[in-house]
């Protein structure tokens, strides 16, 4: 499976050639499933999904502004909500995510979203599934592939405690890094948050992405983004 690991999502032309490219092919021919379930944990969070879904952001589409990931003219996109997985069985939803061109998971809270993958049984597909799938993550859609994200992060507390999240990247990252309307995200704090993490970090803003590929980390961005070491 092949990574891009965004902190606002599509946001500008660089992104988007990046997902075109690790697509192999147009967004117009290619097949999506979107996961919204880390939205739920916010408040008014089903409101939010429902308006993503629908197209409603109240935004412009990039290169002017916030584009939700269901907008940008997928062949066929469906929706894939983990919390209902464990009560249907693997046969009903199993064959529509192996055959999906890309998997958009999006934002809201990543100990919630990783609680849920891990029930669901889809952390342990995405090990599985095939090379030239895409995994495109948003904010904690983004967060939940690394082994921690750090206490600063925690909100939604999972029943056995603690920061720990997926691992399938060996690095953290800090996402929305300079927000306007997030001043706790400032590159201040980000760096504090980086100096207590025991992995590498990537301090990136919502017009950078991180693509990984066979264990090859490229940052992508038209704007600003730090690395730090352990």
């Amino acid at each position: 499976m092949k990574f891009l690991l965004t902190s606002g999502g599509i946001t500008n032309t660089s992104i988007h050639d990046a997902l075109v490219a690790l697509l192999g092919k147009p967004i117009a021919e290619s097949s999506a499933l979107y996961i919204p379930t880390a939205l739920h944990a916010n408040t008014n969070g089903s409101s939010m999904v429902a308006r993503l879904i629908r197209g409603e952001t109240n935004t412009a589409p990039f290169p002017d502004g916030y584009t939700s990931m269901c907008e940008l003219g997928w062949k066929s996109l469906g929706l894939l909500e983990l919390t209902a997985l464990p009560s249907i069985g693997e046969e009903r939803w199993l064959p529509l995510v192996q055959e999906t061109d890309v998997l958009l998971v999006e934002g809201g809270d990543p100990m919630y979203l990783c609680y849920w993958m891990r029930q669901s049984g889809l952390a342990d597909l995405l090990p599985e599934l095939p090379r030239e799938m895409v995994y495109v993550g948003l904010s904690a859609g983004s967060m939940v592939m690394a082994p921690s994200i750090g206490e600063d992060f925690v909100r939604w507390k999972p029943p056995t405690g603690g920061d720990r999240t997926l691992g399938l990247v060996d690095f953290a990252i800090f996402p929305h890094l300079d927000y306007p309307s997030m001043p706790d995200n400032s590159m201040a704090n980000a760096e504090k948050w980086a100096a207590s993490m025991p992995v590498p970090t990537y301090l990136i803003d919502d017009q950078t992405a991180i693509q990984v590929v066979d264990g090859v980390v490229n940052v992508i961005s038209e704007g600003h983004w730090k690395q730090s070491a352990p």
